[in-house]
């Protein structure tokens, strides 16, 4: 095993030999220098671990040593020892980025303590969090049945996540493939619990009913602006609840988290559906039913989404609200480089509304290039690619700007996306819709038990084409192929993110209340 490599640099380093004997007693393997410029030409040259540097020093002083060396190496792990405990001199030492800082004199537990702390962080990270995933792995796995109840499938949905993220800062890849099998045996029991209640939601006495796309406004939203609250609402398109999880991280800088709550986005889980319900209140047979001028009947998604602002304003005039509304859609990244144009718009009104469709180009993106599809290799790649636009978006520069101004923000999507990998054959007529994870069509045929299957849309309130209209969601990570040219699209669509159907992350989606800090 290869050992840990220490540069230990100070102008007394003979009196610290005691220091080092027991260090290497330990398996570290020591390099000394008694002077800045030393060090630097040793680090040039050689690969360090770890480098313990003096503050103090004749000639270079141990912060320009330090600097030269973070110019060259920005990565090496620098722990400053110092005899000064000045605040001045700590935030400069902090400003260059060391990773540690201890005060003299130092002991040999103390060094020890920083290794470990430097240099084995990531190795025990991994055998911790190993060890806690693999005690929680078959609690989860007792919890998981179709028998719960939807508030027990959140909180198996919320553990899941958790593990997640803690293993993405794992290096143990079986951890990631033992999860992975957890996730699909969960989404499995979630689709037979879909299967066998989703109907009975919207019965005339519904039974567990969960919190849905039409109640968004009316239970979640609408309440805040009744209270006085100056809101601003935040749709993400396609943010899935891992996503929104890395997002928290930087959000957290600026709101507190009022209200983190999961609820239920209404099947198909598809834009054209979720996200006209969210705006109308509605259900989409009853917007179709009501608006009939406001639901297109074709296979466009992008023109079953034109109306979103006037169903907002439908719902405001049903349920007596007189608020005063802004409301834009943000559609294309080449709209997103003025966000900050927005607030005074905002700060006039008393409920603001902004649709932002940057995820779901990530996703659509993925699937049809090859570099998107590199740097979104797998799931923790696609949080970090979505963490990078989010730290690098004017929509963060706008948030920053809500939060000086008090501006209460509620942030939440219409459904979230599955990665999917296995292909099934579908047939059906020219009418039939092109979504991979759901097809309505008439005569539809197919041969999977896994298949959630509607023949009559009425019962869950989704608008027909003709009287033999059926509806059918893929479940799992299933994706539904024609049989014309199967083995292409199979190849094709297989190990790309997708939505419309039947799964926790398609499903399960985060509404979040945060106030502004201050």
């Amino acid at each position: 095993m290869k050992k840990t490599k220490i540069l230990w640099t100070d102008d007394e380093i003979d009196s610290l030999r005691s220091h080092i004997i027991f260090l290497e007693e330990k398996g570290f393997e020591v390099v000394t220098a008694n002077n800045g410029t030393d060090a630097i030409e040793l680090v040039k040259n050689n690969f360090f671990d770890l480098m313990f540097l003096d503050e103090n020093m004749p000639g270079l002083s141990g912060l320009q040593t330090l600097n030269e060396i973070k110019a060259f190496d920005p990565h090496l792990p620098v722990v400053m020892i110092t005899k000064s405990e000045e605040e001045d001199i700590m935030d400069e030492a902090i400003g260059s980025k060391m990773a540690d800082y201890l005060i003299k004199p130092v002991n040999p537990i103390q060094i020890l303590h920083s290794i470990k702390k430097n240099v084995d962080q990531r190795r025990l990270v991994t055998e911790r969090t190993t060890s806690a995933y693999q005690n929680e792995f078959s609690k989860i796995g007792m919890q998981i049945s179709d028998k719960l109840s939807f508030t027990e499938w959140v909180e198996i949905y919320r553990k899941l996540v958790f593990w997640e993220l803690e293993l993405s800062h794992s290096e143990d890849s079986a951890m990631d493939d033992v999860l992975r099998m957890q996730k699909a045996e969960a989404n499995n029991s979630f689709a037979k619990y879909i299967r066998n209640n989703y109907q009975s939601w919207f019965g005339k006495n519904p039974e567990g009913r969960p919190l849905l796309s039409p109640d968004i406004f009316k239970k979640k939203i609408f309440p805040q602006v009744d209270s006085g609250n100056k809101v601003f609402v935040l749709v993400i398109d396609n943010l899935r609840y891992d996503q929104y999880r890395v997002l928290a991280t930087v959000l957290n800088n600026y709101y507190r988290i009022e209200e983190e709550d999961l609820y239920c986005s209404i099947l198909p889980t598809a834009t054209m559906y979720a996200r006209n319900a969210i705006f109308a209140g509605m259900m989409p047979s009853e917007i179709e039913r009501h608006y009939p001028e406001y639901w297109e009947d074709d296979d466009n998604e992008g023109h079953k989404n034109r109306f979103e602002h006037e169903l907002l304003q439908k719902q405001l005039s049903r349920l007596n609200r007189n608020y005063k509304l802004f409301f834009e859609k943000i559609a294309s990244v080449k709209g997103t480089r003025k966000m900050t144009d927005y607030l005074g718009n905002i700060l006039q009104n008393d409920l603001s509304v902004m649709v932002f469709n940057f995820v779901d180009m990530i996703s659509h993106a993925r699937t049809e290039m090859d570099m998107i599809k590199e740097l979104a290799s797998d799931e923790s790649a696609y949080r970090s690619l979505t963490l990078s636009w989010f730290n690098h978006s004017s929509l963060l520069d706008l948030l920053k700007l809500l939060s000086e101004n008090k501006v209460k923000v509620i942030l939440t999507t219409d459904h979230g996306t599955i990665r999917v990998d296995n292909a099934l054959k579908v047939i059906g007529d020219r009418e039939t819709n092109t979504n991979l994870r759901y097809k309505l069509g008439r005569n539809l045929n197919y041969n999977s038990k896994s298949i959630y299957d509607i023949k009559t849309p009425a019962t869950i309130y989704l608008p027909s084409r003709n009287v033999s209209t059926s509806y059918i969601f893929a479940t799992n990570t299933d994706f539904f192929a024609y049989p014309n040219n199967y083995n292409h699209y199979a190849q094709y669509y297989r190990n790309t993110y997708q939505h419309g159907g039947i799964s926790l992350e398609e499903m399960i989606i985060p509404i979040v209340t945060m106030t502004p800090k201050g």
